[in-house]
């Protein structure tokens, strides 16, 4: 499967901590915004839950968006920048 996940941490410390995971995990594609190939539902989950004891939940968010390969061959895009790519065994 393939994701988008983007984010609003209004601490810097806890922002840095978010940004270094999930550079782990895909690529970054605007400055809170990643795009994630190829997780497993395991890694998925293990990266959720290790986002959710980083943020504040008060003030911050991380937003989870899942992406079938349908909805990527929709995919429209304004300005600088690339298409994900769609690769014969998955999406990159």
């Amino acid at each position: 499967m393939y994701y988008v996940i983007c984010y609003d941490v209004t601490e810097d410390r806890i922002r840095a901590k978010v940004s270094k995971l999930l550079e782990g995990h895909g690529l970054r594609v605007q400055k809170s915004v990643f795009e994630c190939s190829d997780l497993t539902e395991r890694q998925l989950l293990r990266l959720m839950d290790k986002l959710d004891r980083l943020i504040d939940h008060t003030t911050d968010n991380v937003r989870l968006y899942r992406q079938c390969k349908g909805c990527l061959a929709q995919f429209d895009l304004v300005g600088i920048g690339k298409k994900p790519e769609l690769a014969a065994s998955g999406y990159y």
